[in-house]
């Protein structure tokens, strides 16, 4: 019998604490039994955020709340730019056309991200009232300097929308102190939960401009989760076992610190990272993301290597996308995942190449593994 480990960049693995919480029976959502855990949700959302903002939940998944920050937040008199490295940056253009936004996008090849000078450039000629950018582009595992562009864009009357998916409680994020004006989250990731929940973090100074655009739709109306999160309720019925499920995972979260996991998920995508290297192979990535890593196979290697991992070792990993079908995997290394598990998976990496006529030494990467992963604490 194998057991079955996700690997993949969402959704990732669910502690059984949350399992047996969600399984629990089902309560009414109009009630103060819903209203008490959703203030605790909501106060343990803004602390893994670092942000004192309203911080909504919507039943939909990371897209909703994205969609819901450009719909509601994005001036109709000014253009919107936004930072196309990927298929969610490509997303997120697709998203502001279909609400007639003016769209202006920065592409940049995949494996790099858009740098805070082309942001300012941009930003310089006045012309632009949202910038919208990916933080951890999942299809190409590459992070962007989500700092240095909220420091950039703080200095205008623009704001500033973060694609925080695959980054929120994985990669360093202090929304405040960067100056981030929304930051958008999917529960299916870091959050150790099923897909079916979308956070948004949102300033006062984006609330100023969203105040003054009448919303283009209902359900995705960002006033109207303002106007019940003070209530802690939800202006539609509520997905009320992933929220319970999320009490949960946010306590295990906050009891360990947001910090100390940002530094041990570094740990181990550097492990994974310098593992393969040692194998052979390269990372795609030039500015690699800490939350998952896209790696290149060896000479010969196609998709059969996926197949093998997952039937005969249990390891589920993801592909590449668009010209990277084939080519690469991606691994994950947000929530519940540990050194042990990121072992045991470098090692089926190990075995799964040899199989496959790959010649490899057996060990090399879990030692090059396993010399990161002392540091664990």
């Amino acid at each position: 019998m194998i057991k079955a480990r996700l690997f993949t960049p969402g959704p990732t693995d669910v502690p059984p604490e949350v399992l047996v919480e969600m399984a629990k029976p089902m309560f009414h959502h109009r009630t103060p039994q819903f209203q008490a855990m959703f203030a605790e949700v909501n106060a343990g959302l803004k602390k893994m955020l670092l942000t004192a903002n309203d911080v909504l939940t919507i039943a939909g998944s990371g897209t909703a709340g994205m969609e819901a920050a450009i719909a509601c937040a994005s001036r109709r008199d000014k253009k919107v730019l936004v930072a196309n490295g990927g298929k969610f940056g490509e997303r997120w253009v697709k998203v502001a056309k279909v609400y007639g936004l003016d769209v202006d996008e920065v592409v940049s090849p995949w494996g790099t991200a858009i740098t805070p000078e082309s942001v300012r450039e941009k930003l310089a000629t006045g012309l632009y009232g949202t910038v919208v950018v990916v933080y951890s582009e999942t299809s190409t595992a590459t992070a962007c300097d989500l700092e240095g562009i909220g420091k950039v864009v703080a200095g205008t009357d623009a704001i500033l929308i973060a694609d925080c998916i695959t980054a929120a409680g994985t990669l360093p994020l202090r929304t405040d102190e960067w100056k981030i004006d929304i930051v958008a989250t999917g529960s299916q990731k870091a959050l150790m939960l099923p897909p079916g929940l979308a956070t948004v973090a949102v300033s006062e100074k984006a609330w100023k401009i969203i105040d003054a655009i009448k919303a283009p739709g209902l359900y995705l109306d960002l006033k109207a989760y303002r106007k019940m999160v003070v209530k802690n309720d939800t202006p539609y019925t509520p997905a009320v076992s992933l929220i319970r499920g999320m009490k949960v995972s946010l306590d295990m979260i906050n009891a360990i610190g947001v910090e100390k996991i940002w530094a041990r998920s570094a740990l181990l995508a550097k492990a994974t990272r310098q593992a393969c290297v040692a194998l052979g192979m390269k990372v795609f990535s030039k500015q690699p993301s800490d939350s998952v890593t896209g790696i290149m196979y060896p000479p010969g290697v196609d998709d059969a290597f996926r197949k093998i991992l997952q039937s005969k070792y249990g390891i589920n990993a993801a592909g590449g996308q668009d010209d990277l079908k084939g080519k690469c995997f991606r691994v994950s290394h947000m929530g519940y995942v540990d050194p042990i598990e990121t072992i045991g998976m470098i090692a089926a990496i190990e075995y799964t190449l040899a199989e496959l006529g790959v010649a490899v030494e057996i060990g090399k990467g879990v030692a090059a593994a396993a010399r990161v992963l002392k540091d664990w604490a």
